[in-house]
């Protein structure tokens, strides 16, 4: 008998990190390999924040904290909220955790039992899906297809919701496919939502400040206040503050919720790291300014990427309104010859194909829950995304 539980049989290892894994294991053996499958910016953390963290430590802030943050960083995200977002927190409305995707899991652990319904917009964040299934839910994946934008429209939406249906997830912009929703397209999805108490809404604002060509982000309780009192808006300081590593995300919600969340943190992790929570104390109340730099940088890299992969046979890539990633479309490619001699039957036989034969490291579409697509992220340099892009090209003109 085995000593695994049967639950881990309900979800598998995220494909995102075994791509960059296998990634850095050819470069590792000598193997000239891009990497384009990590969600994560080149850029260093700010100098600032990185200071606030060395003078935490010198103060010698490196003991416990509270379970779900400590209260500068807790006033610091109400803060946050009220600026950016015109939503009013209070600090018992807050939580902090190891990053983002630690908040989302609590939240599905504090909530849902078992049958309970996820409706999840695919392409989806790998993660959502496995997190519903550890917590004993049902993800309800909706297919939201490249003629709308990738995005989630109110009749599908409706069409979805059962007497079961516990929880709505929407990333905003995506990860994968950097779809951004408007004022009035979430408008439409939060008309639905108030015809359905039941349902809850769990927001992914984690790209909130990656955002390009004047569009302007919006967030569902800001939308519709009717909702605010069933909305969990989870964001975080990994992206826009290049802090993947240290680990921060947050989120505000209902109090009842919250201290739930809280209890299966105190069960778990604790607190996150003092020295983190005092970094994004700064991150967050500190000087904005190097993100627009940033975002120039970003936006300029999109349109190299967008513009270099419609050149290639087989391939065609919508212009995304944020994030750093494009979810191009290889349905040109299926049932093509490679150049080994195999045949391209899905977006992971082009993954697999196009890394064997030109090292460009990519993540397949059935990843995320839509194919035949493959995503990029281009949070990388610019001479790496021009080499990346003409090995794409040349693999895909070798396809017979």
């Amino acid at each position: 008998m085995s000593v695994i539980a049967q639950r881990l049989s309900r979800i598998k290892p995220s494909p995102t990190i075994a791509v960059t894994s296998k990634a850095r294991e050819l470069k590792a053996a000598g193997r000239d390999v891009i990497g384009l499958g990590a969600g994560e910016p080149d850029f260093d953390t700010p100098d600032h924040i990185k200071e606030a963290a060395i003078q935490a430590i010198r103060r010698g802030e490196t003991k416990y904290t509270a379970v779900d943050g400590t209260p500068a960083l807790k006033q610091a995200i109400c803060d946050k909220f009220r600026r950016d977002n015109g939503l009013d927190y209070e600090p018992e409305q807050v939580s902090v955790g190891t990053g983002g995707k630690q908040v989302l899991y609590n939240a599905l652990m504090a909530t849902l039992n078992p049958g309970d319904e996820v409706i999840i917009p695919a392409p989806f964040w790998v993660s959502y899906p496995d997190m519903t299934l550890l917590a004993e839910g049902v993800p309800v994946a909706v297919p939201c297809s490249q003629n709308h934008g990738f995005k989630l429209r109110a009749e599908d939406l409706e069409r979805a919701i059962t007497r079961k249906t516990r929880w709505l997830i929407l990333n905003s912009p995506s990860n994968p496919t950097g779809a951004a929703y408007s004022w009035d397209e979430m408008k439409a999805l939060t008309d639905v939502l108030k015809k359905h108490p039941q349902v809850w809404v769990m927001t992914d604002d984690m790209y909130e400040k990656l955002v390009y060509d004047g569009f302007e982000f919006c967030t569902p309780a800001q939308v519709e206040p009717e909702l605010y009192a069933r909305t969990l808006t989870v964001n975080g300081v990994s992206k826009a503050f290049a802090m993947t590593g240290w680990r921060i995300g947050y989120a505000a919600g209902p109090v009842e919720l919250i201290k739930a969340m809280a209890v299966i943190q105190s069960q778990s992790t604790t607190n996150p790291s003092s020295i983190s929570q005092a970094a994004a104390v700064a991150a967050l109340n500190g000087p904005q300014d190097f993100l627009a730099e940033r975002n120039e940088a970003f936006r300029q890299r999109r349109d190299l990427v967008v513009a270099r992969l419609d050149r290639c046979p087989g391939l065609t890539c919508t212009k995304p309104e944020g994030a750093f990633y494009v979810y191009p479309s290889c349905a040109g490619t299926i049932g093509k010859t490679a150049p080994d001699g195999s045949k391209i039957r899905s977006d992971e036989d082009f993954a697999t194909k196009l890394l064997e034969a030109e090292g460009v490291a990519v993540v397949q579409g059935a990843a995320f829950g839509l194919s035949p697509y493959f995503r990029i992220s281009y949070a990388t340099s610019t001479e790496a995304l021009e080499e990346a892009c003409t090995r794409i090209e040349r693999f895909c003109r070798a396809l017979r």
